[in-house]
């Protein structure tokens, strides 16, 4: 369970430092079991009450477009972790865990010099924030594009043989290519098989007797090879669609199917490392996020 803290402005009468101590006094002495902590801010150039009273409403807008962000980096890390079978982990800032940095927080002088106007520190994290979201958008884009293209080959490899991709299912043995014949493959309906196995030799001429060979099937379709001359191809595929035979296409040519086997593997990598990069950018930027969500 998260840790919830609450942050209490008490208006100083005498000293801080007196105003702790009675603050601490009091907590013990009604014995409320809660850990205190100084929250320690440095005196900052507030300006007039009208700029601080517009500056409030900025405010407003500027941590709720923070705690978006660092939403969005959280989420991103925990479907990362999952996807990766990562056992998730504990958040830091500053290589320290999140309530520790909350608990001893000191103010950040050299990237926030208190003597800067109140908006201008407030303007300059929107900036960097908004520089982050920007990154996360491109970075998370980038790994979803190639996502996509496995899952794309993924489909084409694991869908049915009306769409899927046959290299792996077609080997050179299978096909005859020569000056004047050609081997076809024919994707037919599993309750089809007989009719295709008593027709498929009279759907057209010049088919070569006893040709079809079976290859594989799956859970609707069977795919079957089919030798005829050249010349009578595209007459055989039209007769083939008539007996609703659907004839692929398909030729074999191993530096294609080498081509291909480079690609998948290029892209596997690609997602190893666009995850990996993604995933330690999320842990670093949560712990910028979640500094501006303290200051």
């Amino acid at each position: 369970m998260a840790t919830r803290y609450w942050i209490v402005s008490l208006p100083v009468q005498s000293s801080a430092t007196t105003l702790w101590s009675r603050l601490q006094e009091s907590i013990s002495k009604n014995s409320f079991d809660t850990p205190l902590y100084r929250f320690n801010i440095p005196n900052l150039r507030v300006g007039t009450l009208d700029s601080l009273l517009a500056l409030s409403d900025d405010l407003l807008k500027s941590n709720a477009f923070i705690e978006t962000c660092s939403h969005k980096i959280r989420r991103q890390i925990e479907d990362l972790e999952k996807a990766s079978g990562i056992l998730a982990s504990s958040l830091t800032v500053d290589g320290v865990p999140v309530d520790s940095y909350l608990t001893k927080f000191v103010w950040d002088e050299a990237k926030y010099p208190t003597m800067s106007p109140l908006k201008e520190i407030v303007d300059g994290i929107h900036v960097q924030v908004a520089k982050i979201d920007d990154d996360l958008k491109v970075r998370i884009a980038e790994y979803n594009n190639v996502r996509s293209q496995l899952n794309a080959i993924n489909r084409k490899q694991t869908g049915s043989l009306a769409v899927r991709d046959l290299s792996n299912l077609v080997k050179p043995e299978d096909i005859v290519s020569s000056e004047h014949l050609v081997t076809l493959i024919a994707v037919v309906p599993k309750y089809s098989q007989k009719d295709w196995l008593s027709c498929y030799e009279t759907l057209t001429t010049y088919v070569v007797p006893r040709s079809s060979k079976n290859l594989h099937e799956d859970n609707e379709y069977a795919l079957y090879t089919v030798t005829l001359f050249n010349r009578d191809a595209d007459n055989f595929r039209i007769k083939a669609r008539e007996r609703g035979f659907q004839i692929r296409d398909f030729e074999y040519n191993s530096e294609t199917q080498e081509s291909r086997k480079q690609e998948l593997e290029k892209l596997m990598q690609d997602q190893e490392s666009l995850k990996s990069s993604l995933l330690q950018w999320c842990y670093t930027s949560y712990g910028e996020i979640a500094k501006f969500e303290i200051a």
